[in-house]
């Protein structure tokens, strides 16, 4: 737990759609509770992991993140060099990696989860040597990724996902790929393949319906559909996370599995498109902690 006169590094995003959303007052609850707050404003097009990095040797106790999930994909390479805990104050558009800790997206509340000072040991996902907290995914989303700007996620929030899916849906191909994992090669065609470290992503889709940041495993699927409009028919499954009870859906538990296309593919990592195929995925277990409520054996239930 935290000490009275503890001092945090604090990074904002305040180009985040709720970047001015509450964070006075979730402000005033981490000092209430004897933060001490040293706030680094990032330059543009630089990193929240360049800023930890740069500060790192100045006595810290924890980070603390204001911002989406990209802001915290951006942090977790120095995050787990460092061996700094961080906190979350969720200002983004989804906010999944606070949905999988069962932290409330309201930032007053997030805040007093810091507050309560309760560490959780959390895994990572790392795909070419590129670290993350919820899914990696090849295809579909990573197109998504490409084609929803900034502009439209701050203007629209999770309905811009909505819209900008919906143009996509209609001019979805399959590709081929070759998924190894477990000492197995597969051949697919497939519309997107996803591996998952945490439970949700996409701002309302699921993983897989029992997963958590801190299993020890990674869950892998690939949407192995012949019509574009079997995937409205697939999307309450995706958004419970039991898409694996579809025939034409390949799912499996893995630590470690290797995706090969045709041509370089786009990877999308937590929103942000950072590596291309062929991609190299791995667990990366306990890697970082985080302020949390305590894990919840209901909270990998479907809802």
């Amino acid at each position: 737990m935290a000490e009275a006169g503890s001092r945090a590094l604090l990074i904002v995003n305040r180009n985040a759609r709720n970047g001015g959303a509450a964070l006075d007052a979730a402000l005033a609850v981490l000092r209430d509770a004897g933060w001490s707050l040293v706030e680094h404003p990032c330059s543009p097009g630089q990193t929240a992991a360049e800023v930890i990095r740069a500060r790192a040797a100045e006595g810290f106790g924890a980070v603390i993140l204001g911002g989406g999930d990209g802001t915290l994909n951006g942090a977790a390479p120095a995050l787990i060099e460092t061996g700094l805990p961080f906190g979350i104050l969720p200002l983004g558009t989804a906010n999944d990696l606070a949905r999988s800790l069962g932290i409330a997206p309201d930032p007053v509340q997030a805040a007093e989860v810091i507050a309560a000072g309760a560490l959780r040991p959390i895994d990572l996902g790392e795909v070419n040597g590129r670290p993350f907290f919820n899914v990696a995914s090849i295809g579909f989303s990573a197109t998504l990724a490409k084609g929803l700007g900034r502009d439209e996620k701050k203007r629209w929030g999770r309905l811009g996902y909505a819209l900008a899916a919906f143009r996509l849906l209609r001019r979805v191909r399959r590709f081929t790929a070759w998924i190894t994992h477990d000492g197995v090669t597969e051949k697919v065609k497939t519309i997107q393949v996803s591996v998952g470290n945490g439970r949700h992503y996409g701002g309302g889709m699921t993983v897989e319906s029992s997963a958590t940041p801190d299993d020890g495993k990674l869950d892998v699927y690939s949407l192995e559909l012949d019509h574009w409009w079997r995937l409205l028919a697939l999307l309450p499954y995706l958004r419970r996370g039991t898409q694996g009870q579809w025939r034409d859906v390949r799912a499996f538990p893995t630590t470690a599995c290797e995706v090969r296309t045709r041509r370089p593919m786009p990877v999308n990592t937590d929103g942000e498109l950072s590596a291309t195929t062929p991609a190299r995925f791995r667990l990366l277990p306990r890697a970082v902690r985080v302020f949390a409520p305590p894990s919840n054996p209901l909270q990998g239930m479907p809802s």
